[in-house]
């Protein structure tokens, strides 16, 4: 598979997320390239793709991919994006328009207001952006942002290292069983300094399909606490205020910091390198996922995958055996039938959300890199 960064641009100066200093120079990146990659089976357009499509609100980025590529996640390679520009791109926003380029199998970005025309491509002076590290205001986001937002604040996954440092709560004042908001609550552990902290409740473990260990837990989130008192000289227990809780809070649940919301600047793209994963588990505890539906993979940032990858989705090749020749075991090929699109990484495992899937994803299904 290609790698990012080798990529032809497709015209310097023209591209939507980054200054043109930021790509090969003009020899470098010619527009025969620019045709050769986006006439590979992989990048593609669509035959009936449009001429234009005028950026809305609720749009998202892989929803307008999907107006005019047979796989949105050739995006960075039709824009020639590098690598960085994957990580921290110029957001597309509403009013603005994407014209589809036949001549020279490309796309422009252009504003409403431009009335230019070269090669019977309207052109428009884009006004300078400041590259951001978030979304701008009203910028469109890479996918629906309702579908995950909850995944992005809470733990929702505790990998089996993380889970065996973490603080927990020892006892409640007057011998109480369960805490609620404004109560108190003490504990023990290392706080590596945090005075603000999510609680959680480990549930469900996670199992690797392949090899059948557990790789973490689904966590329940309970509420958040404060730190009231340090321990003092007789004494290793922290005193908290309970801030808010969604359950009441137990002797044995766990703690971990409060975490700013995470930036969604990311853009659908295939792996760097080579990747296969096993589905390990479907969200809310469920045997099977649709369209839009939380999954989560046994592959992490230790794997190489980054927030944006996009993996296909292939029903696991069953093993059966060929009567054929003399009843010998074989394993039927894996079949694609869909997308999943990484937003949250831990170490081991990730999160994806369920894209284009002409059946349902079942735990142990093969997750990817694009063919």
């Amino acid at each position: 598979m290609k790698k990012f960064s080798t990529i032809a641009a497709i015209l310097v100066g023209s591209l939507p997320f980054a200054s043109s200093s930021a790509f090969a120079a003009p020899g470098e990146a010619t527009i025969a390239q620019a045709q050769a990659v986006a006439r590979s089976s992989k990048c593609a357009f669509l035959p009936d793709a449009p001429d234009k499509h005028v950026v809305v609100s609720g749009d998202t980025l892989w929803g307008i991919s999907s107006k005019f590529l047979q796989n949105p996640w050739c995006w960075p390679q039709v824009w020639g994006m590098n690598k960085e520009e994957i990580r921290n791109p110029h957001w597309i926003y509403p009013g603005q328009i994407v014209y589809f380029d036949r001549a020279n199998q490309r796309l422009r970005l252009g504003n409403v207001s431009g009335n230019g025309v070269v090669g019977g491509v309207p052109t428009v002076k884009l006004s300078p952006r400041s590259r951001v590290e978030g979304l701008g205001a009203n910028a469109i986001p890479a996918i629906p942002a309702s579908a995950i937002e909850p995944f992005l604040v809470h733990p929702m996954i505790v990998e089996v290292n993380t889970l065996e440092r973490t603080p927990r709560i020892v006892a409640a004042p007057e011998s109480k069983v369960n805490m609620g908001q404004g109560e108190k609550t003490y504990v023990r552990g290392d706080l590596d300094g945090g005075t603000s902290f999510q609680v959680f409740r480990p549930g469900v473990p996670l199992k690797d399909p392949d090899n059948g260990n557990i790789i973490g837990y689904e966590a329940a989130f309970v509420g958040t606490v404060k730190l009231a008192r340090e321990p003092d000289d007789n004494n290793d227990v922290y005193t908290f205020n309970v801030v808010n809780s969604k359950l009441e809070m137990s002797v044995g649940d766990r703690l971990l910091p409060v975490t700013p919301t995470p930036i969604l600047s990311y853009v659908p793209h295939p792996p760097e390198d080579e990747i296969r994963a096993r589905v390990v588990s479907v969200y809310g505890g469920v045997s099977v996922a649709g369209q839009n539906q939380i999954i989560t993979i046994n592959r992490g940032k230790e794997h190489g995958l980054d927030l944006g990858t996009v993996l296909s989705l292939q029903r696991y090749g069953e093993v059966i055996t060929d009567r054929t020749d003399g009843n010998r075991k074989i394993k039927l090929p894996d079949e694609q039938y869909g997308h999943v699109f990484i937003f949250r990484l831990f170490d081991n495992i990730s999160y994806g959300l369920v894209m284009q899937v002409t059946d349902f994803v079942k735990v142990g299904d093969v997750a990817r890199s694009p063919q």
